[in-house]
């Protein structure tokens, strides 16, 4: 069996904001803008990825979740409790700085993790945790 990943998806609560985050901040591609059904399907990747995409969608997105499943994600999401995803870089001090310039909330500063990785944090606009981890010596 030869598994790929194709698609992950992070809730956000704006697309708007979301964008000008993933695309203006972070540097990633947008791959589809387009509305379906009365939502907005948004996807973004790394044009070093371009078989990976990050779905952007709100938490609401699932049609047959429950009206109070939905609220559930929705307070979830808004108490930044949904996770993120981690991203990779070859410099996570020069990342740390560039994302930190553009306004981002910082959660760790980088830091040398004892599982062999350099790595912060931050929240995305809609108070996602993302990481950036830089192999150290592998």
């Amino acid at each position: 069996m030869d598994l790929k990943l194709s698609h992950c998806f992070i809730a956000v609560h704006d697309h708007d904001k979301a964008l000008a985050f993933y695309r203006d901040v972070l540097g990633l591609e947008v791959r589809n803008d387009v509305g379906f059904e009365g939502m907005r399907w948004v996807t973004v990747g790394s044009p070093s990825q371009p078989d990976v995409d990050i779905v952007l969608e709100p938490p609401s997105a699932d049609p047959n979740a429950s009206p109070a499943d939905k609220q559930a994600l929705e307070e979830l999401l808004a108490k930044g409790m949904l996770r993120g995803v981690i991203f990779a870089t070859g410099d996570c001090d020069a990342t740390f700085e560039h994302i930190r310039a553009a306004g981002a909330e910082v959660i760790q500063e980088p830091i040398d993790q004892p599982y062999g990785v350099r790595d912060c944090a931050f929240r995305d606009p809609s108070g996602n945790l993302l990481r950036f981890s830089q192999s150290r010596g592998r």
